[in-house]
Formats: structure tokens, sequence, C-alpha cells
């Protein structure tokens, strides 16, 4: 999915074209692009098939729209999303078929498959598990070849059709950011699982990153704008209050908005607007209240796109 995207979506796509396990098509859902996204595509990337929204609905919208066209319209058995600050490996895709080939001799129905996400500096954004609250992988799990999570952002994730079918698209009220934690644990609901193929991987940036050091431990601090506070901290106010309301879940939601909050005043330019939004945002998750309610400003908005993976039972060579 893409929100004014025309300098980042070349370098993405040339990865995808460029994979070792040639994908059968590459999906753009354009989030009402106003910097000639579509018109770029339409003229370096003919082939690349392009859903043009009406209105920016978000990250959660627009891959909620992929979801829908890949699963229920076109059948692809596996969808493959990213955001446009993530570019895989040429081996990505190789790798994880790979990997699912041998995590079935775990047991259990894998319902999604995940790399592992580094940046550019080196920082590593393993996925998570979920005991009533976020547990951090340890070093160990994460050098594992393969292992599985319970929390694994939408951006790299091979999605199997199955899974939409059975739990439905993402939450399109979400509008940014959770939305994915929400969808994996409505997969988890269902028995599905989440491999994590370690040796499969992708080149990601989360906003504005850079290390700081708070509370006595360094951390790579992500700076967001007010509006993405806002949406952040309303969405895992209503994860915990509403989908999954227990006193371990409130407790460590509570604690790491506490923390984010503290870290907002310290580190962010924009510290009390942040701060303000972190508070409206907890408000509205107490109350449910969901939806868009804040629009990004211009070139706010992360973007996404969507490959087409080939079926469950793999044919070498055929795209």
């Amino acid at each position: 999915m893409a929100y004014n995207a025309s300098e980042a979506l070349p370098k993405q796509i040339e990865a995808l074209l460029a994979q070792t396990f040639p994908l059968r098509e590459i999906i753009v859902v354009d989030n009402a692009s106003t910097d000639g996204t579509c018109a770029m595509l339409a003229e370096r990337y003919p082939q690349v098939k392009v859903l043009r929204m009406t209105e920016n609905l978000g990250a959660a919208g627009a891959w909620a729209a992929g979801l829908t066209y890949a699963a229920f319209e076109k059948g692809y058995d596996w969808i493959w999303s990213f955001d446009d600050d993530s570019v895989p490996d040429s081996t990505a895709l190789e790798t994880m078929v790979g990997g699912l080939e041998e995590s079935r001799r775990f047991g259990g129905k894998i319902g999604i498959a995940v790399p592992l996400a580094v940046s550019r500096t080196g920082a590593c954004y393993p996925p998570w598990f979920w005991r009533e609250g976020f547990a951090k992988p340890t070093a160990e799990q994460i050098r594992q070849p393969i292992w599985f999570a319970d929390l694994a952002m939408a951006s790299g994730s091979l999605v199997q059709q199955e899974v939409v079918r059975e739990i439905g698209v993402p939450r399109a009220d979400f509008f940014m950011d959770v939305f994915d934690l929400e969808f994996c644990l409505r997969a988890r609901s269902k028995g599905y699982k989440i491999a994590v193929i370690s040796n499969a991987k992708l080149t990601h940036e989360i906003g504005n990153t850079r290390e700081v050091r708070l509370f006595g431990s360094l951390r790579h601090w992500m700076t967001q704008p007010p509006w993405r506070e806002y949406y952040i901290s309303r969405n895992l106010t209503f994860l915990a209050w509403r989908l999954y309301p227990s006193f371990l879940t409130k407790m460590s939601i509570t604690r790491y908005l506490a923390v984010h909050f503290g870290g907002v005043l310290l580190f962010s330019s924009d510290g009390l607007a942040c701060a303000a939004r972190i508070i409206q945002g907890f408000a509205d998750g107490l109350r449910g209240r969901l939806g868009i309610r804040l629009r990004p400003g211009v070139g706010g908005s992360r973007t996404r796109s969507v490959a087409l993976a080939p079926t469950e039972k793999i044919e070498a060579g055929k795209a």
C-alpha cells in the first residue's frame, strides 16, 4: 500500500522483481497519493496492478483492501506485504518458502511466515511474544533458523489465504499502527502459528530512529509526529481494555505507554504535542472511539505495498 511513494517504491519493486523465487503478481494499493505515484507506476512498471483508493485509508485500511483483493478476488494462496521503507533481500522469498516447508516438522498449522527485519544500521526488529502483554524474544531464540512468535509487523509478512478467509482482514478502523498486532493475535486465537524464518532478511526502517539512553538502558528511539502517537496510544489501549482485557494485559500496556510518554517528553522535538496526543489516544481507546480521527500532514503517512507469492504447492520455475 502506498501514499506519496513515487521515490520509495522503485527500490522496493526492483527488489521484488529480482527475487530468486518469482512472484505471480505485484499489487500496489495507492492511498490517494498526490505526488504522481500512479503516473510513475504506469510509466516505469506497467506490469504492476494498482488499486487506487479515493481517500487515504491509512496503512490498516490499505492492507485490508489489498488482502481482500488478493485473497478473495484473486484467490492467491500466500500474500506478501510490505511498507515502502522495507526492501527484501533477493533470496528472501525463496528462503521463506524453504522455511515454511521446514517449519511443518514442528507441527501445527502455519498461517503467517515472517523474515527477520534489520535496519541499515544493523538494529534488529524481531517479532515478539504475547503473554497477556508484550514479551521480548531472547538473543538465543532470535539466532534459531526457525522459531515461533505471537506478534509480527505486517511489513514482510507472508499470510496464507486460509487465514484471511477464516479471521477476516485487518481492522480498517485502527487506521495506523497496532492493526498488524491485532491481526496476529486474531490468527493465533484460531490456532495459526507465526513462523519466523531468521535467515530471510528484510531491510526495514521504523520512523526516524536513533539510539538513546532511557531509564538506564540503551534503546532505539523512534521519533513520530503527534498524530502517529495518537493512533499508537489509542489502538494499544483498545487492544488491552476492549479486546484482550486482563489485569496483566492492562499493566503491560500501561507500563509501555508510561515509559513511552516519558521518552516523548525527553527526546521528541514536538514532545508536548506528542504527549497531549498520547493522553487523547489513551482516553479514546478506553471509550472505544476508533476510526479516522486525525489525518496525517503532507507526506506524513507510511506507505505499504503488497506482493503476491506463488501457491503453497510450490513448483520450481513457475511465476
